[in-house]
């Protein structure tokens, strides 16, 4: 039987990030789990090596920190085993836009952009050399809703979503497969995290229930995975209205409404 590629998770200590150890730990695969709270995935790391006879290897790093992104970068570019990312960690936005001060900020567009783009781009050349892997990004639909009032937080989970899209174009030739993952209200600390009580919430998916249906998605080699959507057309529609209206844009002239004044 072929060797299973190892999978590196960030922000695998609970949440999404945890279920994505277990259920890849239940396919065999050896993991590699990064968060800031080294108890917590000490504890997770020694269940699943019991449970599933893997190997699990913890590195504790807080992605909005230099050198701790280094490390995990390192460990990307340098570790041959690693054939998964999942690009997991994150935060949410607390408060509106003129509440927000200019380091949390810089600390969630960090986590949320810097973060997952730098990982994605230490592994990248050696899966493209191997000619096979993949990268998992988790995004948000607040990224496709500028309405729900969460203006940073739904920026960075758009880049993420275009990243995603970018990367596939570029690498999917290449034999890399790049998923985004887009959750909505999910049953995670990351609420709890940002101030907000999760149980006021209308609707709200359980983390298991989110990371299988990402897994299926995956499984699927789908490009981008809307676990909470129902009506799958409704995003065939959107991508083909967004290429459709690109057909429209002819750059070499202004369009006519707005060569004369009104």
């Amino acid at each position: 039987m072929a060797t299973r590629s190892a999978v590196l998770i960030t922000g695998a200590s609970t949440g999404i990030g945890a279920v994505y150890a277990e259920r890849f730990a239940q396919r065999g695969h050896d993991l590699i789990l990064v968060a800031r709270d080294k108890a917590r995935l000490d504890t997770l790391a020694k269940r699943l090596r019991e449970e599933h006879r893997i190997g699990v290897d913890v590195l504790q790093a807080d992605l909005t920190q230099h050198a701790d992104i280094a490390a995990v970068e390192a460990r990307l570019r340098d570790d041959a085993r690693i054939g998964i990312l999942i690009n997991n960690a994150g935060m949410a936005q607390s408060g509106g836009f003129t509440s927000q001060s200019a380091d949390s900020i810089e600390r969630l567009v960090g986590l949320n952009t810097t973060a997952l783009t730098r990982l994605a781009a230490a592994i990248a050349p050696r899966l493209v050399e191997a000619g096979e892997g993949a990268i998992v990004n988790i995004g948000s639909v607040v990224g496709l809703a500028p309405e729900f009032g969460m203006s940073v937080y739904g920026a960075t989970k758009a880049f993420v979503l275009f990243l995603s899209q970018g990367l596939s174009v570029e690498l999917s030739s290449k034999g890399v497969y790049v998923q985004a993952v887009l959750p909505a209200a999910t049953r995670t600390e990351i609420w709890e995290r940002a101030g907000i009580d999760v149980n006021t919430l209308p609707e709200v998916m359980e983390v298991e229930e989110l990371v299988d249906a990402a897994l299926v998605g995956f499984d699927r080699r789908e490009l981008v995975t809307i676990p909470p959507l129902h009506v799958a057309e409704r995003w065939d529609a959107l991508d083909a209205s967004r290429q459709g209206l690109l057909s429209d844009i002819r750059q070499a002239h202004a369009a006519e409404r707005y060569r004369a004044a009104s």
